[in-house]
């Protein structure tokens, strides 16, 4: 799975420094805290992904520097999915383990795709705090995800949902609910407080340091010192 977006150059030092546009921080930012703190609340294993920064491609061409001495990099989040490799129906796959393995296949598959949802939806609610708009189940709803970098996940949510539920009322239906799971998610004041940090790291990235992924140990690393802070503050 592969979730790619654009970055921008910001306008100041653009010769040295280059940024992420918020919008994409704060996407990457919602899905590597699902992943990290969402599978952690559900007991689920740790899962390896990476946030990878590569020039931006143009005409089918990688650029590294334009002619103007500015600096354009793609942001991808690679990995982070419990289930590695779909199968083609979730019931033949699993007729054979015990309940209690389905279960725990079945937390996976929602898992991953209430993750993919929690990267649109931190975008979303970016974009709404920034445009001094409510955020709210309505604005981010399943049908403007798309607007939110969202089509590639919603496309890959969608071969999930396809393999998890065999039938399209039911595949709604389990959408809806995992949709207000990963909308719950990122509201929550110390989750939203954990994805702004990140997102706002990101954006700061110097342009030397875009070169190198972040991993997710990282990532990991960053979020347990951050909520650490936050305990010490609110006590």
């Amino acid at each position: 799975m592969r979730c790619e977006h654009p970055t921008v150059n910001t306008n100041a030092n653009l010769g040295t420094r280059t940024q992420i546009d918020k919008r994409t921080a704060y996407h990457q930012a919602g899905h590597a805290v699902a992943i990290c703190l969402g599978n952690r609340q559900k007991q689920l294993p740790d899962v390896h992904f990476q946030i990878v920064f590569k020039p931006q491609a143009r005409n089918g061409q990688q650029l590294g520097r334009s002619p103007r001495n500015l600096y354009q990099y793609r942001a991808t989040l690679e990995g982070g999915c419990l289930v590695q490799s779909l199968p083609h129906s979730f019931a033949d796959a699993t007729q054979a383990l015990s309940p209690l393995d389905q279960g725990q296949c079945r937390r996976a598959f929602e898992a991953d795709v209430a993750n993919l949802l929690a990267g649109s939806l931190a975008e979303a609610k970016y974009v709404a705090l920034r445009d001094g708009k409510p955020f709210n189940a309505t604005l981010g709803y399943l049908g403007a995800l798309q607007f939110y970098g969202g089509k590639a996940a919603m496309d890959t949510i969608t071969e999930y949902l396809e393999c998890l539920v065999p039938d399209q009322a039911g595949r709604m239906q389990k959408l809806a609910g995992l949709f207000l799971e990963a909308y719950s998610f990122i509201n929550q004041p110390s989750n939203w407080g954990a994805i702004t940090a990140l997102a706002e790291c990101i954006v700061g990235m110097q342009t030397d340091e875009a070169h190198s992924p972040i991993d997710c140990e990282e990532v990991a690393t960053f979020l347990e010192d951050y909520l650490a802070a936050s305990v010490r503050l609110t006590g």
